[in-house]
């Protein structure tokens, strides 16, 4: 029985929601939409629900569940209510809400706002492409819509196949006041009678989203563009059942850089992906607030305390957001270069784990070994190590190849890559030799200061710096671009330093 004090009940705040189909991972368009609702419910003190629509039976999948929900906590937008965390509406996935369907669909039927449709997809299609054929757009011309009610009853009692059709008014326009979009029209003659659901037993999305957005109490729907065609036919069921219409503000799409809608064909669409590859989860949020939302000043890094403070849904813009990685990527660098070492390098250790650079040391030592040395080594000399990269690393995943040097027994490069300008191998060995010597004693005092006074000077003695500091940092890297010499030799150590410059001496 449907509940009629709860259809005239309303919030006392803003409670707006984030209703994800559990179809695929979560789509970097659908983080930008819980964003945009979390910013609007956290600024107006409202609610922001998580409700997960999996009637696709085929293809929602608990795993795409469980990485919507991972990452969108990852991002730090935390939902007040969902599956996970229940709430005063629950359940909070349709698969679990569907007997509470049912009494909506039989009140449509035997209002007669519904009725069953016994046209079959060959029928459908053949009218479909002769309406084509004439340029008008394809809709249900309500074939069935005049069969008796108890005559379309006993059919379906006896087994005969049947969608449930709303009645949708002839030459009507529906009218909404779109809160970024503005005014917006439809003619109902455009929409037909369109399918609300296949039996009692099994609403479409138009009809659950709207009793579920009723039942919720939600106040405000904040979506993509791409379902503003729906706000008519969701509008038409609102009064079909006589229900409050909910404001609604519809999102501009996100675009590729060829101002496509973003597929994933042209560019990486999944947050997981992008989690993997590196980047921090404040970079991200910042760069899709700006897919959409301007507060008309000259800047592009907000926290998100910023944005509760600033975000409004007159600043969201009509026009599409264009989608550019290399900004992304320039962003994430800078919130890279304000983390603390201590935060950044246990962002690193997984990726050097799974590089097969560092095995973790049980125990909770916070000790890790180097897999090819055997070396144990503390948490503060990775801290070193990548305090040398904080400054040039665009996102952690790089982290590996820019710093294997470290946990190599064995460099191989080839003797040439020594070699600094028009210098001859005579010439390289020798500047190598005085490297050498100059390091040698400092074996009981090897600090920064100290490496670099000692290279310096023994440039000097040369005349060209370039050729004692070009082969030295090869020498300790086997990379033609690396961090100064000055800073490898002294996270390395007196020992490794000494052995791998005596190598480079005899290699060339």
């Amino acid at each position: 029985m449907i509940d009629q004090k709860l259809e005239l009940s309303a919030p006392d705040r803003p409670r707006v929601r984030l209703a994800p189909s559990p179809t695929g991972p979560l789509h970097i368009g659908t983080a930008r939409t819980a964003l945009f609702n979390y910013l609007f419910a956290r600024q107006n003190r409202g609610s922001f629900v998580l409700r997960v629509e999996d009637t696709d039976r085929q293809r929602s999948k608990k795993k795409w569940e469980k990485d919507i929900l991972e990452n969108l906590a990852w991002l730090g937008l935390n939902w007040d209510e969902g599956p996970d965390k229940g709430g005063p509406f629950a359940p909070y996935r349709q698969s679990q809400r569907i007997e509470l369907y049912r009494p909506y669909i039989e009140r449509l039927l035997k209002e007669e706002k519904a009725y069953y449709c016994f046209c079959t997809k060959e029928d459908l299609t053949a009218q479909k492409e002769y309406q084509a054929s004439i340029g008008e757009p394809p809709r249900y011309t309500g074939h069935c819509r005049q069969i008796d009610p108890e005559e379309a009853s006993q059919r379906v009692k006896k087994g005969e196949p049947a969608v449930i059709r709303l009645k949708t008014p002839t030459d009507q326009i529906v009218s909404f006041k779109d809160q970024i979009c503005g005014k917006t029209d439809f003619n109902t003659s455009e929409l037909g009678d369109f399918i609300i659901a296949k039996n009692l037993d099994e609403p479409l999305y138009n009809l659950a989203v709207v009793i579920d957005d009723f039942l919720m109490k939600i106040s405000h729907v904040i979506r993509g563009a791409d379902h503003i065609s729906n706000t008519p036919k969701q509008i038409l069921i609102a009064k079909a059942l006589d229900l409050p219409q909910p404001e609604y503000a519809h999102l501009p799409l996100v675009l590729s850089p060829n101002r496509r809608k973003l597929s994933k064909r042209e560019e990486v669409v999944a947050v997981s992906d992008y989690r993997n590859q590196g980047y921090l989860p404040q970079a991200l949020m910042n760069f899709i607030i700006l897919l959409g939302w301007n507060e008309g000043a000259d800047r592009e890094i907000y926290s998100l305390e910023e944005l509760i403070d600033r975000f409004t849904l007159e600043k969201v813009q009509r026009s599409g957001g264009i989608f550019d990685s290399k900004r992304l990527t320039w962003m994430n660098g800078y919130y890279i270069r304000q983390e603390s070492l201590p935060v950044l390098t246990r962002m690193c250790i997984p990726y050097l784990i799974k590089n097969n650079y560092l095995v973790e040391v049980p125990n909770g030592s916070k000790k890790y070994q180097i897999k090819e040395t055997k070396e144990i080594v503390s948490l503060g000399y990775l801290e070193k190590i990548i305090g040398l990269y904080q400054e040039r690393l665009k996102v952690v995943s790089e982290i590996p190849e820019l710093v294997d040097y470290f946990f190599k027994k064995e460099l191989k490069y080839q003797p040439e890559l020594l070699i600094w300008k028009d210098k001859d191998k005579k010439e390289i060995k020798n500047a190598l030799n005085r490297a050498i010597k100059g390091l040698s004693n400092l074996k009981r005092d090897w600090s920064l200061e100290k490496i670099n006074e000692a290279l310096i000077q023994a440039a000097d003695e040369i005349g060209d710096r370039g050729t004692i500091l070009w082969p030295v940092r090869a020498a300790l890297t086997g990379k033609e671009n690396s961090a100064s010499p000055f800073d490898v030799a002294y996270v390395l150590g007196a020992q490794k330093t000494l052995e791998r410059l005596e190598k480079a001496s005899k290699l060339l």
